[in-house]
């Protein structure tokens, strides 16, 4: 936006995602403002999320409180010293990110436009909450709330708005589809050449909810065949599924790798695979990185509901079968090795891709919610 000629700042916390440590030359409590690509930083007081609930809620509120306060002083202004035009709130977890953005509106009676692209309380229920608990019930107040002071609400996943219409009665109006796009690095890459194995690539976090255990128990179904599959991401869950898979010569972990090499690891696949755990709410969720794939023109086999599901069909550039299945994800693996001309799904990926999640066209859209 700042490219656009737009003024953008950003309040933000320190950096300590995805490990849980402040990064070097962030902390000691203070209050930093930097500037990055033209855009002013403002960073609040943040207690690093490390390991624990505990300390994962001190990090939430911790952010909430300081950003509401930074928000609600004199300090926060345009270059003019005048109040911001709007407030986008870029909403992942927790959903009290958004608090200090109503402070502002409240303030200064302007809109804030929310990009959701966690739907919460439900984000909760992947770290072992239950629908049934106090904390679940607690939190869908909160939500409910938070989602109800919102001017706009732009969804990353068309099923998003059945539940936001459903859960929290938000207007139909309020809602709007926004899908993200795939960072500028991921281009168009040429068919990777034959080299009698067909290397299948899972590339992400590593988590409860992406079920990457899924994958492994289809490589254990297909150990005997020439397939290799890449594991590239780290997460809560990796330490299990390295046990899980230290048998299988045919599953190569490589942990959590910098964005800048990807397109690299990319290169080297047959097919990209997309899995998550079979779950009615997270089936309404689209995740990034199949805008990445389709971005390099690769094939996707998924192991997935709903939303995911619906734009793989749409896009014809893979199959899909149901969530946490492993046989029917190795039988589509087999299906797929199987196909005369691989190309084909490779290049209704990229053109997907162009037609739906470009950059331009997500900054294009973006920049008239603005207005």
């Amino acid at each position: 936006m700042v490219w656009r000629g737009h003024e953008v700042h950003v309040v933000t916390g320190y950096p300590n995602y995805p490990e849980g440590i402040l990064y070097e030359g962030y902390g000691k409590g203070k209050h930093i403002d930097e500037v990055i690509n033209g855009v002013k930083i403002h960073r609040c007081f943040t207690i690093p999320r490390e390991s624990g609930t505990l300390k994962r809620m001190l990090n939430y509120y911790s952010y909430a409180i300081s950003a509401s306060a930074y928000v609600l002083s004199k300090k926060c202004v345009s270059s003019d010293g005048k109040s911001f035009d709007v407030v986008f709130c870029n909403q992942l977890s927790p959903v009290m990110m958004a608090d200090a953005a109503i402070a502002y509106k409240k303030k200064y009676k302007v809109p804030i436009i929310m990009y959701c692209l966690d739907l919460w309380p439900e984000s909760l229920i992947a770290g072992g909450i239950t629908r049934e608990s106090i904390i679940y019930k607690y939190y869908h107040l909160v939500s409910k709330r938070i989602y109800k002071k919102m001017n706009k609400i732009l969804i990353t996943s068309r099923m998003f708005s059945k539940y936001l219409t459903n859960e929290f009665g938000i207007a139909d109006e309020v809602i709007e589809y926004l899908p993200q796009y795939a960072e500028g690095i991921f281009e168009l890459m040429p068919v990777k050449p034959e080299n009698g194995v067909f290397d299948f690539m899972f590339a992400g976090n590593i988590g409860a909810v992406q079920s990457v255990e899924t994958i492994i128990k289809a490589a254990e179904l297909l150990k005997e065949e020439p397939i290799k599959f890449h594991i590239v991401g780290g997460g809560s869950d990796l330490e299990r599924l390295q046990a899980l898979g230290a048998n299988l010569d045919n599953v190569i972990f490589y942990g959590r790798r910098p964005v800048e090499e990807m397109p690299e690891f990319y290169a080297k696949a047959d097919a990209m695979l997309v899995t998550l755990a079979a779950d009615p709410v997270l089936s309404l969720t689209l995740p990034g990185k199949v805008q990445s794939y389709m971005a390099v023109g690769k094939p996707i086999i998924g192991s997935i509901d709903g939303e995911t599901r619906k734009v793989i069909d749409d896009a014809k550039c893979g199959f899909c079968g149901e969530a946490e299945n492993a046989e029917q994800l190795a039988e589509n693996i087999k299906k797929f090795i199987n196909v005369a001309d691989k190309n084909i799904m490779g290049q209704n990926a990229r053109k997907y891709y162009e037609e739906n999640f470009e950059e331009k066209l997500f900054m294009d859209m973006l920049e008239m919610k603005f207005s």
